[in-house]
């Protein structure tokens, strides 16, 4: 059973929340946000879910983050609050080896060097946009444009109508493909929770790779997918991408691939 703490109990955090509820490979040990809105209550009571433990709401106000994790210890934090609220569980985590999963969309450069920082003594996982379909189609992307540097690539996001900036997954898609962010093109319309759309112009087809987001449980998922396949290691700062990686990777031998060859070929011929 992995043992997880939740920062952030917004939109997201809720919706996250929810699902590792759910699961029976995870227990929700407790939930910490800034307010004091909630405190003590039981997450299972507020959500409506049934469980045969209670997952309590905690206020940052109410104790320090040493406390928290040597009163009730995790395996794992995963953080949907904002870009400081690294600030207050990093140095205790890092100090008791707990591994941090951190969604924050947009760090600034100093948070991202804390980050490293806590790397250096902690496992730490670090991705934008933790669903399994984002990272899922970053990583087609970046083989499809190894396989075809010529084409012409397009990054088309779509959000609500009123989404100010330009979408912090876009950024990073636009960036591992060595695409400037200026290029990237805009939508804003209705209530379009999340839309990524990578173009791919070949001289003669179109390659399009989309994604779209219905929930935010989606972002569940991504948890659920991160602690099941995070390294063995004691440390380091990865990515959703370097857990999905090897899943792409083929262990057929060039012998295999041979002889399955000959086989299509004595089928059809």
């Amino acid at each position: 059973m992995k043992r997880v703490g939740l920062i952030g109990f917004g939109k997201a955090g809720k919706a996250v929340a929810s699902i590792l509820m759910q699961s029976e490979e995870v227990e929700l040990e407790w939930i910490m946000r800034r307010t004091r809105k909630l405190e003590h209550r039981s997450a299972q009571e507020f959500l409506g879910f049934q469980s045969t433990y209670d997952t309590l709401i905690y206020s940052i106000e109410e104790m320090s983050a040493a406390v928290l994790l040597d009163e009730k210890p995790v395996d794992f934090i995963v953080d949907f609050s904002s870009a400081q609220g690294v600030y207050y569980y990093g140095e205790a985590a890092a100090e008791r080896g707990t591994t941090v999963i951190s969604t924050i969309s947009l760090y600034p450069e100093e948070n991202l060097s804390y980050l490293r920082s806590l790397a250096k003594r902690t496992r730490v996982l670090y991705s934008p946009n933790i669903t399994i379909g984002i990272n899922f189609l970053i990583v087609a992307a970046r083989i499809l444009k190894s396989i075809a540097p010529y084409t012409d690539i397009e990054v088309i996001e779509q959000h609500y109508k009123t989404k100010p900036e330009i979408s912090g997954t876009a950024k990073v898609i636009a960036s591992r493909l060595g695409l400037p962010q200026e290029e990237i093109k805009t939508i804003r319309a209705g209530g379009i929770i999340s839309n990524h759309e990578i173009l791919f112009g070949f001289p003669y087809q179109t390659v399009r790779l989309k994604h779209e987001a219905i929930s935010r449980e989606a972002f569940g998922n991504g948890v659920l997918f991160i602690l099941s396949n995070m390294p063995e290691a004691e440390t380091g700062l990865f990515t959703v991408e370097d857990l999905m990686v090897p899943y792409f990777r083929t262990h057929t031998s060039k012998e295999a691939l041979l002889e399955r060859g000959k086989k299509l070929w004595w089928q059809v011929s």
